[in-house]
């Protein structure tokens, strides 16, 4: 079975993943990330774990459920980040797997879920909601591809949020916001949208939605 890999889509791939990893490498030896866990009531060695764990876990996809495509596949483009941009003609697949991404929805549930017990609880309920309604707004739906977002707006737009709400607890504000409102409004709120997607897998925290969850959680470090 032959893959071809887009050119523009593995180029940008490559230098989104080594500009987080010479971030990673810069923040970890300036212990930035130490640092901010210790702000936000986590041991300044856990920040090193819950990165390797987001990475590790960003390649990993739990299937929950199968639904029947609107339509003939057109392509075997996956949500996946590292399948996004995979092309084969002779893939012939009936039904489109929902799956939840272990790096961008898992861990960083529980991670917002701990944080919210260090905040107001009206703070984060107004944060959510907000993210999410300009995340959907924003995110688009693509044939072939998944939802489309840019992933650089979801953490700025946090961050700015988390500053009129919360200044004092910006970073915590601007982590949990950006991660439930990603994910509630780029792939909960779209999941009506899937069958017409007609693309193998669709995973819920992954590609796209992994890189804003992700660089969300550079950003709020950042404002800590």
């Amino acid at each position: 079975m032959s893959y071809q890999i887009h050119p523009r889509i593995r180029a940008s791939f490559i230098v989104f993943l080594f500009f987080i990893l010479v971030l990673v490498f810069i923040f970890v030896s300036l212990n930035i990330f130490g640092t901010a866990f210790r702000k936000l009531g986590f041991p300044p060695e856990y920040s090193v774990y819950f990165l390797f764990l987001s990475l590790l876990g960003s390649n990993m996809n739990l299937p929950v459920k199968n639904v029947r495509p609107h339509g003939p596949m057109i392509s075997n483009k996956s949500s996946d980040v590292l399948l996004s941009g995979y092309k084969d003609s002779s893939l012939k697949v009936e039904n489109i797997t929902i799956a939840i991404n272990l790096g961008g929805a898992v861990i960083p549930i529980v991670m917002s879920g701990f944080l919210s017990t260090m905040v107001s609880p009206v703070d984060v309920m107004i944060a959510v909601l907000i993210m999410t309604f300009l995340i959907h707004s924003i995110a688009r739906p693509v044939v072939g591809r998944g939802i489309a977002i840019n992933a650089l707006l979801p953490p700025f737009l946090a961050a700015a949020i988390a500053l009129i709400i919360s200044p004092h607890n910006a970073p915590l504000i601007a982590y949990i916001s950006g991660t439930l409102g990603c994910l509630i409004g780029i792939d909960l709120l779209n999941l009506k949208k899937i069958p017409d997607l007609r693309v193998p897998v669709v995973s819920i925290g992954g590609a796209g939605t992994f890189d804003a969850i992700f660089l969300t959680g550079i950003i709020s470090v950042l404002l800590a």
